[in-house]
């Protein structure tokens, strides 16, 4: 019993040292050239009025040639005053257009993506949505993967970082997400990608056959067309340059907070049966570990497991937090991640027994 107990530790270190390190394997050292690519960037923005004169503000101020890239916003069958927004922030734009789902028949974000994508006259694209924050350099660090060859990328995503309990619990889940997702994607296991920081060259999404395969959920056309992509063996990367994040704010309440991810885990239900089973083992795993006092009963040795742990997620945490833009303390650490293992098991239960809510 002690030398399973003892194994499963090796394991645990072993899993974790390699989420220690791969970040580091992504990050790009090559210089970024002058040599820029054309790039579109679509947004589908539905009942966002509140967002769009930051949202304008952050896209005018990318530090990218005006003349290299176009900015094409879809009003998402809003019912609010997001389209005269869009129209009065943009008018006096040359590379700012402003389209309508309404006149086209369009009824889902996929389709007014699509429709965006359509009427594009650059053979990259870019993704974002309404309520996100481009950094400076995203077009410069996406234009400098694009020369090298990537069909399919994405970038780092982070919420603005605040005191409330569920800011931090939505943070500390997106840094843990991300440092899983980014590490897989190092070996070459992409799974997920947010869409708030999403690229693909025009060709690759023809010959996807755009989101058409990836309407199994009402969410995930992110990760369902990264499927697609993997599927098909695109070379696909990833965009870790400081200066190319794109940041938004997260649900300030925790029935937004547990819908969204919700959805997103419904999501997972969806991906390739080999990420399945890696994130399925990674989480049982853990959960385990976090569950081990109560093995005590039988062996007092189990005792050990969960410091052995949360040691390992301080260590993860704390060497990786700021190359995704986060600073958690120690306490922060242990506690949030009690949070984060146990609503693991929430999100689960409510992607596959509750009804999956949509905006």
């Amino acid at each position: 019993m002690i030398l399973l107990i003892l194994l499963s530790i090796t394991i645990l270190y072993l899993l974790n040292l390699l989420l220690l390190f791969s970040i580091k394997r992504l990050i790009d050292k090559s210089k970024n050239e002058n040599n820029y690519v054309n790039i579109s960037i679509i947004i589908a923005a539905k009942n966002e009025e509140r967002n769009i004169n930051e949202l304008i503000n952050h896209l005018r101020n990318l530090d990218y040639p005006p003349e290299l890239f176009e900015v094409i916003l879809v009003d998402d069958g809003s019912i609010d005053q997001t389209f005269n927004e869009l129209i009065s922030q943009t008018e006096s734009v040359k590379n700012f257009s402003v389209i309508s789902t309404k006149t086209s028949g369009v009824g889902s974000k996929r389709e007014a993506l699509t429709l965006g994508i359509s009427v594009s006259k650059y053979p990259h694209i870019l993704i974002t949505d309404a309520d996100c924050r481009p950094e400076k350099s995203w077009l410069k660090s996406y234009s400098k993967k694009f020369r090298q060859g990537y069909e399919m990328l994405f970038g780092i995503a982070p919420f603005y970082q605040h005191l409330s309990l569920v800011n931090r619990v939505s943070c500390f889940e997106n840094l843990r997400s991300s440092i899983l997702s980014f590490s897989i994607a190092s070996f070459g296991f992409p799974y997920t990608a947010a869409a708030r920081n999403f690229g693909f060259s025009k060709s690759t999404f023809n010959a996807l056959q755009g989101y058409s395969k990836t309407k199994a959920t009402k969410s995930g056309d992110d990760d369902l067309l990264l499927r697609e992509a993997v599927k098909k063996k695109m070379k696909i990367g990833t965009v870790t340059e400081s200066g190319s994040f794109v940041f938004s704010e997260a649900k300030k309440t925790f029935s937004e907070y547990f819908q969204q991810k919700a959805r997103h885990t419904q999501t997972s239900f969806h991906y390739l049966k080999k990420h399945q089973l890696i994130l399925g083992f990674w989480h049982l795993l853990n959960l385990v570990f976090l569950f081990s006092p109560l093995l005590m009963i039988f062996e007092p040795f189990f005792g050990i497991l969960l410091p052995a742990k949360l040691l390992s997620d301080v260590l993860v945490v704390k060497s990786n937090q700021k190359q995704f833009s986060y600073d958690f303390s120690v306490a922060e650490i242990i506690y949030l991640q009690f949070f984060y293992e146990f609503f693991l098991i929430i999100h689960f239960l409510n992607a596959r027994f509750t009804e999956i809510k949509w905006k």
